[in-house]
């Protein structure tokens, strides 16, 4: 397939923006500008630079080809046009409104054409790479049969002899008016895409992988005039001051050699069946969680290319003769994919992704969208011998005439807007100047699926009042306007058009729930003096500080919090909402211990995601906590609504354990002193012995671990070293501890 056209596909729709206003107030969703129209479907309209929408150029539908892609398009001297077409291979003829099969090759694709004077027509294929040599009656043979895989361009010197651009290895050849071919010049590019030539015969070439554009004078010795950003150049066209316009653009990688043309892969035309799956990656975040800190693809041998930086966008650069260039437009939606000058010089650009011709004027250059064609992609132009300006299409391919008259109607579909949810309609308005003898017309309809299918309502209008006017489709979650605008004389001027609704409340949600270990709490962000506890604001000052300590750890690895440390008998939670009216947010906190049936406030009207419970006012026990987000802030007392999640359950345990020596024992030199340890609430966490207040040593119950709220140890020293005096020390699992002296050990 030509690489140039690896981009052309059928879209997907996508709708939908994000809401920043609350359920409580109005949204305006306002068409003022070039940006917002070109979102929107265009039929005989156009759009200039001001944002302003207006009649455009008729236009009239030549030929329905039945192709999906149409490659190239050249009209001989008497009118005859003739198209190159995929995937079937064939050069059409189209004379009197009739569409004939005039020559079938025994390849996929045809890309290029070129006329010679005498009527001869030269036809290149791909992906066998051979070109073929025409007459008038439609018969053909092999001209020119290279070993390269892909013939993307030609071009027809005056001297009769044939230029033909060829990949993957970025060959130009030169083909004598008998057939015989050899490389005029290698490039050293992947793909030589276009080729044309200049007043003073010198051969302007623009290539691919990279996209560069090369002079090549009649020897064969190149000179770069461009290396472009793009991944390629598609197209070159030079005006009457001899200044050079060159079309650039990036897409994605193409099909293996052999391959027939169209959609990338994955993607899909109106021909290629449906889009294959992609591959992807999702994470479920927990809703509640405990956390617990007690304890402690595939290679590719390819090189990624240069297209792969974005998808679906091109520019336009002009060169002047003394070789200075400067990018006059440039678009992140549209891929040029060929350039022409009308009657007046003016420049339009055909592109892809929606079918749009852009106009060019001025310098710097202003663009209008002159039209938009019913097709994907515009991929060429073609004039004929009186003037008359033709376009090609694909997805579906067809061949339209632009005519220097204007349409006496057009219309404007915008795109589908997202009310987020089930919307009440306000009133539409528009601004608009209507000369005697035209008119503006404006409607709407809406509907509950992204895509405006049978299930939408019908079109309601048009509406009378420009000053806003209350729409009248059904409450629903998507919306979407059109405007008729008409005139035989004169056109009207639309220049704005704003909708307004009123979201429905919707229930915030409670996401996630944390609940960090017991003594852990955060610093806040940005403290003055001496650093608070964050979440911690009502409670007493002596508790609120937060001290330089041991046992402080890095960042928090939540969102916005500061540095965790250690604060005995605190109790941290932290949690995340939302709300799809984007309403501001208000929480309460409760408690409820094990066995209770019966839910207890511990604070509310909290603001921030973060609460931190001082647990030593409560009893020690099992605790589950609730939070209750609130959209009142943003709504009437009767429309908020409230969201809920309760934790799981968690031990609050502020009682150290108890350490009692059950007895001793000596034999042979050696004492056993044995001991219990028993908390009530939580298990054993550590166990430590010291002699004579030295260094503290760490001892093992008798099972060998620390699992449960009783522990049995039996500790083994030697008699001279147990008289010394021995201190016990215990920890819990909320680091609870306590100190005990064994009794005197007699030697």
């Amino acid at each position: 397939m030509r690489v140039a056209f690896r981009h052309l596909l059928v879209p997907a729709l996508v709708v939908g923006a994000a809401i920043s206003l609350s359920a409580s107030k109005p949204v305006f969703w306002q068409t003022a500008t070039l940006n917002d129209f070109l979102k929107g479907d265009v039929e005989n309209l156009s759009v200039d630079g001001h944002g302003r929408l207006v009649l455009g150029p008729a236009t009239e539908l030549i030929a329905d080809t039945n192709a999906p892609f149409l490659w190239a398009a050249a009209v001989a001297s008497d009118g005859v046009m003739y198209v190159g077409s995929g995937n079937e291979g064939k050069v059409l003829k189209i004379e009197s409104g009739k569409t004939t099969t005039f020559f079938d090759t025994t390849e996929l694709e045809v890309h290029a054409l070129a006329l010679a004077p005498d009527g001869t027509l030269y036809a290149a294929t791909s992906p066998e790479g051979r070109i073929y040599k025409i007459d008038r009656t439609g018969k053909g043979a092999p001209f020119f049969d290279p070993e390269d895989k892909y013939i993307w361009s030609l071009a027809l010197d005056s001297a009769g002899n044939l230029y033909a651009g060829t990949g993957e290895k970025g060959t130009v050849y030169k083909i004598t008016p008998d057939g015989q071919g050899a490389p005029f010049y290698q490039t050293k590019a992947t793909h030589v895409i276009t080729l044309t030539f200049q007043k003073d015969g010198q051969l302007l070439a623009g290539t691919e992988a990279p996209g560069r554009l090369f002079r090549i004078d009649r020897a064969g010795k190149a000179f770069l005039l461009l290396d472009s950003t793009f991944q390629e150049i598609h197209a070159i066209r030079i005006d009457s001051q001899d200044n050079v316009y060159v079309a650039a653009l990036s897409g994605r990688p193409g099909p293996a050699p052999g391959q027939p043309a169209g959609p990338p892969p994955g993607e899909t035309s109106s021909s290629t069946g449906t889009r294959e799956p992609i591959p992807t990656v999702t994470t479920e975040v927990t809703a509640i969680a405990v956390v617990d800190t007690s304890g402690g693809g595939a290679n590719s041998s390819e090189a990624p290319s240069r297209e792969e930086r974005r998808g679906g966008r091109g520019a336009i650069y002009r060169i002047k003769p003394d070789g200075l260039w400067d990018v006059i437009w440039e678009s992140g939606d549209d891929s040029p994919y060929d350039l022409v000058f009308d009657a007046q010089g003016t420049l339009i650009v055909g592109t892809g992704r929606g079918g749009k011709l852009f106009s060019l004027t001025g310098d710097p250059a202003a663009a209008t969208l002159l039209m938009q064609a019913p097709a994907q992609q515009v991929t060429g132009f073609a004039r004929d011998a009186k003037g008359g300006l033709y376009y090609a299409t694909s997805n579906p391919g067809k061949i339209f005439k632009l005519s220097p008259q204007r349409a006496v109607e057009g219309t404007y579909t915008s795109l589908v807007r997202d009310a987020q949810t089930i919307a009440d309609w306000g009133t539409l308005s528009w601004r608009a100047s209507a000369p005697g003898g035209t008119k503006v017309e404006v409607f709407t309809r809406s509907g509950n699926t992204a895509t405006p299918d049978d299930t939408w309502s019908t079109w309601a209008g048009p509406y009378a009042k420009s000053e806003g006017d209350e729409i009248t489709s059904p409450n629903a979650r998507y919306i979407q306007w059109k405007a008729v605008l008409s005139g035989k004389q004169a056109t009207p001027v639309l220049t704005s058009v704003s909708a307004a609704y009123l979201q429905r409340n919707t229930r915030p949600k409670v996401t996630s729930l944390t609940v960090h270990p017991a003594g852990t709490v955060f610093q806040k962000p940005y403290p003055t003096g001496d650093p608070d506890i964050a979440g911690f604001d009502d409670q007493a000052p002596d508790r609120r500080i937060l001290s330089a300590s041991p046992n402080s750890g890095g960042a928090s690895a939540g969102s916005g919090l500061g540095r965790r440390a250690y604060q005995r008998g605190l109790q941290t939670f932290v949690w995340r909402a939302e709300d799809d009216n984007d309403d501001e947010l208000r929480y309460e906190i409760l408690y409820r211990r094990e066995g209770d049936t019966a839910w207890k406030t511990l604070k509310a009207g909290l603001t921030e995601a973060i609460f931190v419970w001082d647990t030593t006012s409560v009893p020690n026990g099992t605790y589950t906590v609730k939070v209750v987000a609130s959209d009142q802030p943003s709504n009437t007392p009767g429309a908020a609504l409230d969201g809920e999640l309760e934790s799981s359950a968690f031990d609050i345990d502020n009682a150290p354990p108890a350490i009692t020596v059950t007895g001793s024992r000596a034999a042979a030199g050696r004492t056993t002193i044995s001991f219990d340890v028993r908390d009530e609430f939580s298990s054993i966490q550590k166990v430590e012995y010291s002699l004579d207040a030295q260094r503290w040593l760490v001892v093992y119950p008798k099972d060998g671990i620390f699992d449960s709220r009783l522990e049995q140890f039996d500790l083994t020293l030697d008699t001279t070293v147990a008289a010394r005096g021995l201190i016990i020390r215990a920890y819990d699992a909320k680091n609870n501890s306590a100190t005990a002296a064994a009794p005197p050990v007699t030697r």
